[in-house]
Parts: C-alpha cells; structure tokens; sequence
C-alpha cells in the first residue's frame, strides 16, 4: 500500500467507526436522563429523515418475534428440555416476573400491551433473554451454576427486560442496516479509486463499530433493569454479586472488551455502584425503610 494511499484509508476507517453513520452521532446529541440514568432516545415508528426506511416498526417486530419464540419453545419441549410449569426453578422465575413486570410500563409504555411469557430450558448454557413483545427465557444454567438468589435472578432478568424495553434489538437492526450501507459504499469508492480491494477493512471497521454500539446498550440495560427490580423490592446490590459471580466463572479467561458485545465485569460494576445512591434508595422505598437500615447483602456461593 502507498504512502498517500495509506491515511486516506485510516481517514476513511475513522469515518465509519467514529463518524458513520450520522444516524448515532445524532442519538447522542439527544441523548435523556431517567430517574438518573443517561439514556439514548427511543426511535420510533415516526422517525424523520432518511433513516425511517431502516427501522421495522414496532408491531411488526414484536409479532415476527413472537412467532419465534413460540417455535423455539416447541421446539424445547419436543426435544424434552422445557422444564414444566411445576418446577420450582419456573415457580421462582414467574415469581419474580409477576413483581418486575408492573414496573415495566416506566420506561416503555408499550410494555402494558405485551404478552408476557417466562419459560426455563434446560441447558447448561449460562444464559437468558427477553425478546421484544415481552418473552422472557431463562437456561437452567445460569440459575444452577451461579446459584442465583431471587434478587440475582431479578438483576438479570430485568436486564434482559430493559433490552426489550429500550427496544435495543430494533435500533440494532436499523443501526447495523445503516452501517452496512455505509461500509459498502466507502469499500466500493476507495476499492475503485486505488486499485486496491479495501472492502474487507471497512467491513470489519463497521462490525466494530456496532460491537461498541452493543456494549452501550448492555450498561444502559444494566442499570434500568437493577431500576425495575429495585421498584418491586429486588436489592439492586445484587447486580455487584452477579457480575463478580460471571467473573469467577470466567476466571480462565473473558473475551477482550473491545472486541465483545458485553463491557467488561470490572466495568459493569463500577458503573452500578456510580448509581448506587439512585438505585438503593429506590429499594429502601420499596422495602418502607431507610437507606442506612438497609441490612449487608448476602449472596450464595457459585458452583465451582
């Protein structure tokens, strides 16, 4: 690669990871505070200007996601690794669903309207997920191998429900649409004016830049689900004890932050106990107590 060649090509990755597509830079320009937690605005149904092409609507999102989970779930029990409504395992988890989803309307109104469903699979994955329309699904292995409390399983549950809510998939889905097209078209120019194939780079500077556009959404999640548990009288100190949990688990070696979907622990933390005086409040309330009456959180120890 030639000398003049060379920035022009480092000029043009930055355009794509720091400055494409502008659709981002100006969600942050925009960006909200609730109950005081720094959030990107929703995009919705409405949205103006050249974008709107890239976002599925709502509904449309909603009902292809519960057809879905309708299929993977038929597909569980088929198989014989949906765990049956009697378990305690599925007890706890529609237990603690029942407390969390009244608060949900909060922060999306939509959410009043979903379908709400919570299932357990048995499978050693540690792992769990809320699709949008509101369908929650746990792994058996989350909950046995992190020996999950109640608050534990708020905490991730309501992380997964603050995906829904904050309708992340679907902004992913316009966002990575966007950035497709804006890699594409860089590629084909710079490939065409030099002589030189360079689609391949500026692939891999969108897929980096939509890694880190996913790790926002992941500590955006994190704190409005510890909110949403908090509100139904969940310790959001539980948060702290999941992730250092995940750390021990991960203790022979976590992907590399930047290049993965998720912050890293160390990170997480940190940015839960920034908002712990707006979280533990918000428990203490809930609880009809103080604060500084708050007993120590205690945790169980994880499977080794």
């Amino acid at each position: 690669m030639n000398m003049i060649f060379r920035p022009v090509v480092l000029l043009a990755l930055c355009a794509v990871t720091q400055g494409a597509p502008a659709q981002d830079q100006g969600r942050r320009q925009d960006k909200v505070v609730q109950d005081g937690i720094v959030l990107e605005p929703i995009e919705r149904d409405g949205l103006k200007g050249k974008w709107r092409d890239f976002t599925a609507p709502e509904k449309a999102v909603n009902e292809q996601s519960g057809q879905q989970y309708t299929a993977m779930m038929s597909q569980a029990e088929q198989k014989g690794v949906l765990v049956p409504a009697a378990d305690a395992r599925v007890k706890r988890l529609r237990a603690v669903a029942q407390r969390i989803i009244p608060y949900t309307a909060r922060w999306n109104a939509s959410a009043q309207q979903w379908k709400w469903q919570v299932n357990l699979v048995d499978s050693s994955q540690v792992n769990a997920f809320c699709m949008p329309g509101g369908r929650i699904a746990f792994f058996t292995g989350i909950i046995d191998k992190l020996k999950l409390t109640d608050d534990e399983i708020a905490a991730v549950m309501g992380h997964e429900i603050a995906h829904a809510l904050r309708e992340h998939g679907r902004n992913r889905m316009s966002t990575g649409k966007t950035t497709g097209v804006a890699t594409a078209a860089i590629g084909a120019l710079l490939s065409a004016w030099s002589g030189y194939d360079v689609r391949g780079l500026t692939n891999a500077a969108g897929q980096m830049y939509l890694l880190k556009y996913s790790r926002d959404e992941e500590r955006e999640a994190d704190l409005v689900g510890l909110d949403i548990a908090a509100r139904a009288g969940y310790d959001p100190r539980a948060g702290v004890a999941l992730w250092n949990k995940m750390a021990a688990l991960n203790k022979n070696g976590a992907p590399i932050e930047l290049l993965s979907t998720h912050p890293g622990g160390a990170r997480r933390i940190e940015q839960i106990q920034e908002h712990m005086h707006v979280l533990l409040p918000v428990y203490a309330r809930a609880k009809g107590t103080a604060v500084e009456r708050l007993p120590a959180y205690r945790t169980n120890l994880a499977s080794k």
